[in-house]
């Protein structure tokens, strides 16, 4: 057990909470004491050089973006976000910015696992899925007005009013969810978006009145020094403004904990794994005003499916029980809450082992461009290779809010 105690709110509301107890979990798993994975150590070489070949390739000049909800706009080599923002008469850098942050938010928080039967088609006449189906679909609802309160002139934004007002309905229209088309977890993200309304009126420090996503630019461009912005000040802005946002979740002095979940070996278990998403994904928009983020390794890398699929496929961490692999999980399981940890810690070990192979220091290459260039494709591409369709090795049960 950690000698930080699992009531100091302040401490589990931050990525060394996360680095911390992930690293707990893996100390166990390195003596064998876990009921639920077995760890490997003499795979990790395989994975990391697969994760450096897949690099290499799609980066041949090792010049890897970060890891951000960005990467999903792109789509058969047309940047829809360049696009969208070349067309727009806004010289405002700072308005700009704001516009970005509306759009990051939103759609990170609407990413939350598809399922594997939806699709969602653009005007192109594209056919997409998961991830990059989402991107797109949320991408196409802001660009319409889908979350401003005017959506006739004052459309690219992201607004309180509109928010609240969000319907299963209206998000099944934007996203062509239907019988023949489920999208797993549509009323929670409906829920999601309607509570991101309430938070955005509850924090006016944060968002200012009556309300807008993009105003959050606003309060972190105020606190830089010199032009320079902590990651840890992202995150804490993150977690700490749309904290309320999550249902149903352990609360500590009153304080919704989010993405927080227990094992019996260590406590609480944080893993903020939609903050830090959504965290690394407004660092694009604060460097392209030109506030520069520092300390980006601060955060950790990312407790999902791709990420802790790939140790699983590449036989990193083995399930001690068939039913792992066979049965339906909640993100609560205590067996899901020791992959996540064990993913987060790894992901620290693995980032060092691609470094050496591709030959970069952390210094230029953060977490955020091992998991771009990377852990998440590698993950992907493994689950290709090994199952119909490339789910995931560990099926989780999703309500919209957490994957």
């Amino acid at each position: 057990m950690s000698a930080v105690s699992d009531d100091d709110v302040g401490w589990l509301l931050s990525a060394d909470a996360v680095r911390q107890r992930a690293h707990a979990i893996l100390a166990k798993a390195e003596r064998g004491d876990l009921a639920h994975f077995a760890f490997h150590p003499e795979r990790m070489e395989e994975a990391a050089a697969l994760v450096a070949a897949v690099t290499r390739e799609s980066y041949p000049d090792l010049d890897v973006p970060y890891h951000s909800r960005w990467r999903h706009f792109v789509v058969e080599g047309v940047d829809r976000w360049k696009a969208l923002e070349a067309r727009l008469d806004i010289p405002d850098t700072d308005e700009i910015a704001r516009i970005r942050f509306d759009l990051a938010v939103t759609s990170v928080l609407l990413d939350a696992g598809a399922g594997d039967r939806w699709r969602y088609r653009d005007a192109a006449g594209i056919e997409l899925a998961r991830s990059e189906g989402l991107a797109i679909a949320s991408f196409d609802l802001f660009r319409a007005g889908g979350f401003a309160n005017d959506p006739v002139v004052a459309y690219l934004r992201a607004d309180a009013a509109a928010l609240c007002a969000m319907t299963e309905e209206r998000l099944a229209r934007g996203f062509q969810a239907g019988p023949d088309n489920p999208l797993v977890g549509l009323e929670g993200r409906a829920a999601l978006l309607r509570r991101l309304g309430s938070a955005l009126t509850a924090a006016p420090d944060l968002f200012g009145r009556p309300g807008r996503v993009g105003a959050l630019y606003d309060a972190l461009k105020a606190q830089a020094v010199d032009g320079t912005l902590p990651a840890s000040a992202i995150l804490d802005a993150v977690l700490r403004g749309l904290g309320p946002i999550w249902p149903g979740r352990i609360e500590r002095g009153g304080v919704n904990l989010g993405d927080s979940w227990t094992h019996s070996a260590v406590g609480l278990v944080p893993f903020h794994k939609l903050s830090q998403w959504l965290s690394y994904s407004l660092v694009e928009p604060l460097e392209g005003a030109g506030i520069a983020v520092t300390g980006l390794d601060r955060l950790t890398g990312l407790p999902e499916y791709r990420n802790g699929g790939l140790l699983v496929d590449s036989g990193v961490l083995m399930p001690k029980h068939p039913r792992l692999f066979t049965d339906e999980l909640e993100v609560g399981d205590e067996a899901v809450v020791e992959w996540r940890a064990l993913t987060v810690a790894l992901l620290d070990r693995l980032a060092d082992a691609v470094r050496a192979r591709l030959g970069v220091p952390a210094e230029s290459f953060p977490l955020a461009k091992v998991l771009q260039g990377g852990t998440w494709t590698a993950g992907r591409r493994i689950a290709r290779e090994r199952r119909p369709g490339g789910g995931p090795p560990i099926r989780i049960r999703s309500d919209g809010t957490v994957f």
